[in-house]
């Protein structure tokens, strides 16, 4: 239960940074594809792990190779579609272009996802220092 708390505060405090002046039904949408972003990319680091680990079932396995992620139903995320390269990218004023070529580069590399994840945050509206204050 305290992780449920814990995950909603952080929701809230995401929703709160980026909202300002922006409509709730526009912000929402903004809000929820970060989630689905960081979402994926935790995902994948956890298997990334345990591939790069190469014992039992992941012996011999290929972290970099997107076939590997299928089998455990998770999305590959390319390097530069990674949270942490995101993260790492945070205060730059170019963070927008970074969210919106890693929503690019995920539809590429997960054809499921081809034409669904959406390309908004380098739209001159929408605040990029808010964008980049969201962990």
């Amino acid at each position: 239960m305290n992780e449920i708390n814990d995950l909603e505060k952080t929701l809230w405090s995401a929703a709160d940074k980026l909202r300002s002046n922006m409509d709730a039904a526009e912000y929402k949408h903004v809000v929820l594809w970060l989630i689905f972003l960081k979402y994926i990319s935790d995902a994948f680091n956890d298997l990334y792990t345990k591939l790069k680990i190469d014992e039992g079932e992941f012996e011999g396995a290929d972290p970099e190779d997107a076939d590997e992620y299928v089998a455990y139903n998770v999305f590959f995320v390319p390097e530069t579609a990674r949270w942490k390269y995101l993260q790492d990218r945070a205060k730059q004023p170019e963070i927008g272009k970074f969210i919106d070529n890693a929503m690019d580069e995920i539809e590429k590399r997960n054809s499921s996802l081809k034409g669904v994840l959406p390309k908004i945050y380098a739209d001159p509206d929408l605040n990029k220092n808010k964008i980049g204050r969201i962990d």
